[in-house]
């Protein structure tokens, strides 16, 4: 990344003729590092008319994120364990403010752009399915092999939301939210195209690593899916017992290996912590994931997606009456995209909502 060329070298930040955003721009060109994203470069989508005077780009786009329908919708998604009845197990709500906090603290340590990495944080998991990675596999087999939670992340923002007129955000967090997802690929990618143009989005991509091994394996212990004996040494070793010492350890190895090559900050988390990382990832694969408490859940699941998915396919008039409810644009019969638009009300879907409509539809009403 080249160092960002300095447009308000001249101007004080406490001239009192500027708008505190222009204030607030100033300053952060004077503290970030050359490598950080200034939010005066930053471009939306589509052009608007109107500026903010307090708040600059990066931090609209995260009050527009969390202002959001899908933003809500996360507290009553899945992140591991199904509607669990403790109230001290994740959704989907908590990890991406878990996300969001690693974030911020990684790219404050670093002297890069807090406010970009925290909306692209924020944003990252809008277009996950209900039940998690069940619901996402469960599309997967009847609407597109091409489906991801990624993807459907940046049409939530794009195309969904504001009933269909979508968020209009920068075209760097756009970049994050797309680019942040991994599966069980490479934990720092160096294909090209895989990863974020901004160092901020690459950093978010990691955080959402730190953030699901911690919390995982923390449930995972919590609901006595696995205890701590299971866990491999090595990872005990390197990253620590608990979930604060494992996070914190990640974050510090991320901030004290990362640095300066040929011109670009290099994110590295050190061999030691980069390889107990990628055995707890597996460990966590094998057993927690594909465990039969989590698993056999899923498989549930995935049959409430399929059937919901086949009944609106057939139904548009049903379709129609549920986008109405959701708040979401209303199917385009003339454009044809029937499939579109029913794969998008599922994505979109709470795991409760989805219940309570499947049980509604399938199964049989007793008489009062």
């Amino acid at each position: 990344m080249k160092a960002k060329k300095n447009r308000y070298a001249n101007e004080n930040p406490l001239d009192e003729t500027l708008s505190i955003r222009e204030r607030f721009q100033i300053r952060e060109k004077n503290f970030l590092s050359e490598y950080g994203t200034l939010s005066i470069d930053a471009r939306r989508r589509a052009q608007e008319t109107i500026t903010c005077n307090i708040r600059t780009p990066f931090q609209l786009d995260r009050d527009r994120i969390v202002y959001s329908n899908a933003f809500r919708r996360l507290k009553h998604k899945t992140q591991v364990f199904l509607s669990p009845l403790g109230d001290h197990y994740r959704t989907r709500l908590t990890h991406t403010l878990e996300v969001a906090e690693i974030s911020r603290n990684i790219a404050r340590a670093m002297r890069l752009n807090e406010d970009l990495a925290e909306a692209i944080a924020l944003g990252h998991d809008l277009g996950h399915t209900p039940f998690g990675h069940g619901g996402e596999a469960a599309l997967i087999e009847v609407y597109s092999p091409h489906f991801s939670h990624a993807d459907q992340s940046l049409r939530v923002v794009d195309s969904l939301e504001n009933k269909g007129e979508g968020l209009n955000l920068t075209w760097a967090v756009r970049d994050g939210i797309l680019k942040h997802s991994k599966g069980f690929g490479n934990i720092i990618p160096t294909t090209p195209g895989e990863t974020a143009i901004t160092i901020e989005g690459r950093i978010v991509r990691i955080a959402d690593i730190i953030a699901y091994l911690n919390h995982d394996l923390d449930d995972a212990l919590r609901g006595k899916v696995v205890s701590l004996r299971d866990v491999p040494d090595i990872c005990v070793k390197k990253l620590g017992k608990t979930h604060s010492q494992r996070a914190s350890i990640m974050i510090e190895q991320l901030v004290y290996n990362s640095g300066p090559k040929n011109g670009k900050l290099i994110l590295n988390m050190g061999e030691d912590t980069f390889h107990a990382m990628i055995i707890l990832r597996k460990f966590l694969y094998e057993k927690v994931y594909r465990s039969p408490a989590v698993h056999n859940e899923f498989s549930k699941a995935k049959k409430v997606i399929i059937d919901l998915y086949n009944y609106f396919l057939n139904d548009s008039n049903a379709l129609q009456r549920e986008l109405e409810k959701m708040e979401m644009a209303p199917w385009d019969a003339e454009k044809n995209l029937l499939k579109r638009s029913v794969c998008d009300m599922i994505a979109s879907m709470t795991d409760r909502y989805a219940m309570n409509l499947y049980t509604s539809i399938f199964l049989p009403k007793p008489l009062v």
